[in-house]
C-alpha cells in the first residue's frame, strides 16, 4: 500500500505559499504542535486558553485547519481549540506508513489526543472529517464528552453517484483543470468559487497537487451508530449532494441514541462555511448543553 504526498517538491512549494496564506485568515494560535504516530506526524494548532473541555475539529477533505477559518473565533467563547490537518491530506501533516482502515484512522486520532493528554473532548467534524469523528467515537467512546457531525459523509447514507463521478474526474490529471472547479461548484449548491477566498484556495490547490493514497472509508454501521451514547449534534444540509439528505437525517433520528438531528432545507454541503454564523451559534447552544448536564447532580 502506498502513503499519500505531494504530486512533486515544485507542487508542494506551490501548495506551501497558498496553505499559508490561510493560515493568515485564522486567529494567531497559542501553539503548535507536531505529533509522532503511527502512520505519520500529525500537525495540530491551538488556539485560546486551557480551560473547560476542549473541542477538537476534524476538517473536510483538502480542508486543513484553514477550513475552520469562519468558525474558530465563536468556539473560543466555549473554550480552548484544537485544529487538526488530517494525516494522509494535504496539509503540514505527513503521512509515513499505510492507513489500511477505519481502526487505523481511529488510532492515529488517539495518539494525538493522548500526546496532546486530551482525556474528553467535545469532538466536532464536517463532511470526510464527520466520519472520522464518528468511526473514532464508535471506537473510543470513553474519549468524547460530545460529537458534532456537520453534513458527515458516509455517516447517515451512501455517497450519491453523482459524486463519485465528480470526485473521480476532479483529480484526473488533464481533465482535473476543469473538472475541479466544475467539482467545486456543484458541491457548494452552484455557487461560483470566490477565487480569493482562502479557505477555497486551500482546498483547490490541495486537490491539484497532492495525491492521496487513503481506503475509501465505510459506511457507518447500524450498530456503530446505536453504539454513540454520548450525545451527537448532526446537521444535515438539505441541498447536499454527497447523500440523500431527507434520507440521512431519518437514519440519524432512528439510530443515534442522543442524537440532536437537525435538517437545514436551505443549506448545501458547504454549510461549515456559507452558514458559518448559524452553525456556530447552534453549536455553542449543544455544546453549552452537554456542560450543564456533566454538572448536574446524580
Amino acid at each position: 500500500m502506498k502513503v499519500g504526498g505531494f504530486s512533486s517538491p515544485e507542487a508542494r512549494a506551490e501548495y506551501e505559499v497558498v496553505y499559508e496564506r490561510g493560515l493568515a485568515a485564522l486567529p494567531a494560535p497559542a501553539g503548535i504542535h507536531d505529533i509522532p504516530t503511527a502512520f505519520g506526524v500529525a500537525r495540530v494548532y491551538r488556539f485560546g486558553r486551557p480551560g473547560g473541555t476542549p473541542i477538537v475539529l476534524l476538517p473536510g477533505r483538502a480542508g486543513t485547519a484553514v477550513m475552520w477559518a469562519p468558525n474558530i473565533e465563536a468556539l473560543l467563547r466555549h473554550g480552548e481549540v484544537f485544529a487538526v490537518d488530517l494525516i494522509g491530506e494535504p496539509g503540514r501533516s505527513e503521512q509515513t506508513a499505510p492507513i489500511r482502515d477505519g481502526a487505523d484512522q481511529a488510532a492515529w486520532l488517539g495518539t494525538v489526543l493522548a500526546e496532546l493528554d486530551l482525556t474528553a473532548v467535545h469532538l466536532m467534524g464536517y463532511s470526510f472529517g464527520g466520519w472520522l469523528a464518528a468511526n473514532f467515537a464508535a471506537r473510543a467512546p470513553e474519549r468524547l464528552k460530545s460529537v458534532t457531525l456537520i453534513d458527515p459523509v458516509l455517516t447517515f447514507g451512501g455517497l450519491t453517484a453523482g459524486l463519485v463521478v465528480r470526485a473521480t474526474l476532479s483529480v484526473i490529471p488533464v481533465v482535473d483543470r476543469w473538472a475541479r472547479p466544475s467539482f467545486l461548484r456543484w458541491i457548494s449548491g452552484g455557487a461560483e468559487v470566490d477565487a480569493t477566498d482562502p479557505v477555497a484556495r486551500v482546498i483547490d490547490e490541495g486537490m491539484r497537487t497532492y495525491r492521496i493514497a487513503l481506503p475509501s472509508p465505510r459506511l457507518i454501521t447500524d450498530d456503530q451508530l446505536r453504539s454513540l451514547r454520548m450525545p451527537v449534534l448532526a446537521l444535515v444540509a438539505g441541498r447536499s449532494v454527497i447523500h440523500r439528505p431527507a434520507r440521512a437525517a431519518a437514519r440519524a433520528r432512528d439510530l443515534l441514541p442522543r442524537g440532536q438531528v437537525e435538517l437545514w432545507p436551505s443549506a448545501t454541503h458547504a454549510i461549515a462555511g456559507e452558514a458559518a454564523a448559524e452553525v456556530n451559534a447552534r453549536v455553542l447552544t449543544f455544546l453549552a448543553d452537554c456542560e450543564a448536564i456533566g454538572k448536574a447532580p446524580s
